[in-house]
């Protein structure tokens, strides 16, 4: 992997740069629409392309459980399995272990956790997950952490940091293969002093990313803002960051002011099924009764295929009939809009223009 930093801006610690893997490159500050089952739910890697997507998130605890990952990499690997020609990139699956808190058991060594599909059990070491991401073939892969909850103990938060260092090294002592970037991950909770040394503690291992996870877990936004803004200025400057699960409109500007290069996010998607869309205006739920004869598109500044063809009321009728087209279309919709967000992003620092484009944003969206 390679990443080149362009342009910074002069007023805030956005930047502008590009990453080059074997599928290619990808201009950041980016946003990766999330294929946690190895799909972007409803929409075909045509869509994606179409929409201008560059890189993709596929969950590989997920993945581990169904269809396995031996399958996957019989058939080639991620890429070939859905037919997805651009890069992607693997989380470990940590959080999601460990959001199972009544289904786990955690030691050092690893994390026994019952399965959420069927029950079954099954033992998850930082040796294991890098066996698991090795198969799947991702371009980046996801070191195995401890995200600890929010709110949590000084103490917990603490004994997080402690394994995520510890299986941090593992993960890097086990990963072997040459076609893939292994990324680290900062945790700490909202302690800063914990922060500081999970940041220092991963920069000394010398990862070619680092992830910052942890946060947008239930904390205030103000107090994620600063220790997003923290734990950034700790990380080297020439490598990218990755805030992870971050993915709304107005999350992605603050983070990219502070110096974010990478987001994910299941939002759109998610806001999708519950008839929700994004638009320049702020979001809006399509389902509601007050556009049933409302003929505009949904977001009318906006230029996607759905926007250039699709009212309101006709989606809104598409939600009340049950209508898997009505998914389809808003997933569409919001993907393409934080595609899109990231573009008018990327323009404006390579302009000089970012703080323009920041309050000029914030004054139109609300939220």
């Amino acid at each position: 992997m390679e990443f080149k930093i362009e342009k910074t801006d002069n007023h805030s610690a956005a930047r502008l740069g590009s990453i080059t893997s074997a599928h290619g490159s990808f201009a950041t500050p980016v946003f990766m629409p999330v294929g946690t089952q190895a799909t972007v739910k409803t929409l075909t890697p045509e869509d994606l392309y179409e929409i201008g997507v560059g890189i993709i998130l596929s969950n590989a605890y997920h993945l581990f459980l169904r269809p396995g990952e031996e399958l996957v990499h019989k058939a080639g690997g991620l890429h070939a399995f859905m037919n997805w020609k651009g890069n992607i990139l693997t989380d470990s699956g940590g959080f999601q272990v460990f959001s199972l808190s009544k289904l786990r058991r955690i030691n050092d060594e690893g994390v026994w956790f019952n399965s959420h599909i069927d029950g079954s059990k099954h033992f998850m070491t930082p040796e294991k997950v890098m066996e698991i991401e090795s198969k799947l073939g991702a371009d980046i892969i996801m070191c195995f952490d401890e995200c600890s909850p929010y709110p949590c103990s000084h103490e917990e938060a603490e004994q997080a940091v402690i394994r995520t260092s510890l299986w941090a090294k593992r993960c890097q002592q086990a990963h072997q293969s040459e076609n893939q970037d292994l990324f680290g991950i900062v945790q700490g909770n909202v302690f800063p002093e914990l922060r500081r040394r999970s940041a220092a503690e991963l920069a000394v291992l010398g990862f070619p990313g680092y992830a910052i996870g942890g946060l947008s877990v239930g904390e205030p936004k103000a107090q994620m803002y600063e220790i997003l803004e923290l734990t950034n200025e700790l990380l080297p400057v020439d490598k990218p960051r990755y805030l992870m699960g971050v993915g709304t409109p107005e999350d992605l500007l603050e983070g990219v002011k502070r110096g974010v290069d990478m987001f994910d996010c299941v939002l759109p998607t998610r806001l999708a099924r519950h008839g929700s869309a994004y638009t320049s205006q702020g979001r809006i739920t399509v389902r509601n009764a007050g556009f049933a004869e409302d003929f505009t598109p949904v977001d009318p500044d906006c230029n996607c295929y759905v926007c250039k063809n699709y009212s309101r009321a006709y989606i809104r009728h598409l939600i009340k009939a049950e209508e898997m087209l009505a998914h389809r279309l808003l997933t569409y919709h919001n993907v393409y809009f934080l595609i899109q967000l990231m573009e008018n992003i990327r323009t404006a620092i390579r302009e000089g223009e970012f703080t323009r484009y920041y309050r000029e944003f914030f004054n139109k969206y609300r939220f």
